[in-house]
C-alpha cells in the first residue's frame, strides 16, 4: 500500500494514504482517546463558516504573508495549547475548528493532472486498522460503509467551506483593510515589560470605517460583515488567553514576540 505523493503535508498529518476497498475491505476505525496531535499546537486553520461559534472561544487572526488565513489561536506561544489537559483532552466546552474535527481523514488530490480529490487518511494516527472492535469502513460487498459515507460528506464540506474562506479572503484584500498585527499584554508584577506578540494581520477597523456607504451596505448583505465583526470581538480574548497561559505556567522566561 502506498502512500499518496504529498511534497508538504498538512498541520498534523504525518503520512497521508488514498482509503480503498481493496486494501482496506476489512479496516475498522476506533474512537480516538485523546487528542495529542493537537498538544503542541497553538494555532489551528478556521474557516469563515466557523467564525460565529469560534470567537466565543478563541482570537481570530489572520496569517502573515501575502496569501493569509484565518487561525483560531489556542494560545498565544509557540507549542503552547491553554485549551489541552496534562491527560491530552481537550476542554469539552471549547469549540473544535472543523480543521481538526475531520483528522485522520482529509480530501487531497493524488495527481497533479487532476483536480479530483480523494478520501485519504493519516496511517500513523493509531486508530485505523484491522482492529476486531470499532467502525467499519466496508461492507460485505466492498461499498463504503455509511460510516465513512458521513467522513466523505463531513470533508466535502470541509473543503466547500474552505473555498468560501479563500472568497472571503480575497475580498479583505481588494477591500485593502488588513494590516500587521501587533498586541503588547503588561503584567501586574512587570507592567515595564510587556509580553509584545506579532506574526498576525487583523483587520484595521479605521480603514473598516471609512469605507463608502455602499460598499458597507454590500459586505451586510453578503453576510461579511457580521464575520468582519465576529473576527474584531474575538480579539478582546487575547488577554484572556493571556491569562490562562499564566495560570498554566506556559508563560516564556522573558517578554518575547511569537510568530
Amino acid at each position: 500500500m502506498a502512500s499518496a505523493p504529498q511534497p508538504q503535508l498538512p498541520l498534523f498529518y504525518k503520512d497521508l494514504m488514498p482509503l480503498n476497498s481493496r486494501d482496506h475491505g476489512d479496516w475498522k476505525v476506533t474512537t480516538m482517546e485523546d487528542a495529542s496531535f493537537l498538544a503542541q499546537t497553538h494555532a489551528v486553520p478556521l474557516t469563515s463558516d466557523e467564525f460565529i461559534d469560534a470567537q466565543r472561544h478563541f482570537p481570530i487572526v489572520f496569517t502573515a504573508g501575502d496569501n493569509p488565513l484565518p487561525i483560531a489561536l489556542f494560545g498565544l506561544n509557540e507549542g503552547v495549547n491553554t485549551f489541552m489537559g496534562d491527560d491530552n483532552k481537550l476542554n469539552t466546552l471549547v469549540y473544535v475548528p472543523a480543521y481538526a474535527r475531520r483528522y485522520p481523514f482529509m480530501l487531497a488530490k493524488l495527481r497533479p493532472d487532476t483536480d479530483e480529490l480523494s478520501l485519504c487518511f493519516d496511517p500513523t494516527c493509531g486508530v485505523i486498522g484491522k482492529f476486531d472492535e470499532g467502525q467499519a469502513l466496508f461492507d460485505g460487498e466492498a461499498k463504503p460503509t455509511e460510516y465513512t459515507q458521513g467522513v466523505l460528506e463531513f470533508c466535502r464540506r470541509f473543503e466547500e467551506a474552505g473555498q468560501r474562506t479563500k472568497q472571503f479572503m480575497e475580498e479583505l484584500k481588494k477591500l485593502d483593510i488588513l494590516m500587521d498585527g501587533e498586541i503588547a499584554i503588561t503584567r501586574n508584577d512587570q507592567p515595564d515589560k510587556p509580553f509584545i506578540y506579532r506574526g498576525f494581520q487583523m483587520v484595521n477597523e479605521e480603514k473598516l470605517r471609512n469605507l463608502p456607504i455602499e460598499t458597507l451596505d454590500t459586505l451586510n448583505k453578503n453576510g461579511m460583515l457580521i464575520l468582519i465583526h465576529a473576527h474584531l470581538f474575538s480579539l478582546n480574548l487575547m488577554r484572556t488567553l493571556f491569562e490562562r497561559q499564566v495560570m498554566q505556567g506556559k508563560m516564556p522566561a522573558v517578554p518575547a514576540a511569537t510568530n
